[in-house]
Formats: structure tokens, sequence, C-alpha cells
């Protein structure tokens, strides 16, 4: 393309010298629109030359990066073995956890059952319950408040009243389970 600009300029400056300055002006103007032409291609030469060096700089680069990068593919397995992982130590823990549950609930049924044999036990031991209460007894008397480690013998003794006609007057039940604090009618002795 320049070359054909630089023979329609030639063509040009040989009329123009025949006509005169008026075409010796356009000449110089041509002449001027081409040198700032060629400036104009030098630069964009120079351009696409940087262009095309960021360009490879860009492609080192990506190459380079899509190395240091795992696929898809790669972080599924790299997740599915850890997931064997974890699930096999969760059934290594499980089965330690299930022995030790096992353990402490052996031990305790072994004291439960202590336990239960030793109430069976006191329960035998222990004296019937009475139901039926007699109204042998005086109806005049004082009132006592029951102390720690009184029993209805204890009570008796202190106040000279006997145990039968405490209970009768009191209609405790079940005289071994007396408690601090509860206020019982004691009968006058007779």
């Amino acid at each position: 393309m320049l070359l054909r600009l630089f023979l329609i300029f030639s063509t040009l400056g040989l009329s123009a010298h025949a006509q005169g300055n008026a075409l010796q002006y356009e000449l110089a103007n041509l002449r001027e629109d081409m040198r700032g032409l060629v400036q104009r291609v030098g630069e964009l030469t120079l351009r696409v030359e940087q262009l095309e060096r960021e360009n490879a700089t860009l492609r080192s680069r990506s190459d380079s990066a899509a190395q240091s990068y795992a696929t898809v593919s790669q972080l599924n397995d790299a997740v599915a073995d850890l997931n064997r992982i974890v699930k096999a130590a969760a059934s290594s823990s499980k089965g330690e956890v299930l022995k030790e549950v096992d353990r402490k609930i052996s031990a305790l049924a072994k004291q439960t059952n202590a336990a239960l044999d030793s109430l069976a036990k006191g329960q035998a031991q222990r004296p019937a319950v009475q139901t039926s209460f007699s109204d042998d007894y005086s109806q005049q008397g004082t009132s006592y408040t029951v102390q720690r480690g009184d029993t209805i013998s204890s009570i008796a003794q202190k106040t000279g009243a006997r145990a039968r006609d405490i209970i009768n007057a009191n209609k405790i039940g079940d005289p071994t389970r007396l408690q601090v604090g509860q206020t019982l009618f004691i009968p006058q002795p007779k």
C-alpha cells in the first residue's frame, strides 16, 4: 500500500512541477500526510509486537497455573479417600464406645442387683407394718418433737411412756420411719 501511495505521489510530483506552485503546495501536504501515516503505521507495529509479547507471557503463566491446580476428578478422588478414612475411624470409635458402654452397664447392673438384694434382705428383717391401732392409751399427755437419732424406744424411755401407746396414739404404721422435726403425742403412763 505504501508503494502505491509513493507512486501516486511521484506521478503527482512530476505533473506538479509542470503546473506550478499550486500543485507543489498540494504535493507538500500529501507528503506530510504520508509521513504521518508512516509514523502511525510504525507506532501500530510496535503496539502489535508489545501485545504479542504480553500474550506470550500470559500463555506461559496460564500453562504453569494449569499445572499447579487440581482437576475436579482429582478433588473428587481426594474427597472419596477422606470419606473412607472418616468412616473407618468412626466405625472403630463406635466399637470402642460400645465396649465402654457395655462395661458401664454391666457395672451398673451389678450395683443394682446388689442394692435390690440388700433391700430384699432389709425387708425380711423389718417388722410388719401395723395397720390397725388400739385406743387403749391415756388421752392425756404431752407433745414431743423428734430429734436426730430418736427411735420409738428411746422416746418411750425419755418420756416414761410405753412404746406401744406412742405408736397407737400417733397411728405410726412403720416405727422405723420417724422424721426429724415431727411432733408426736406422748400419752401419760397409766
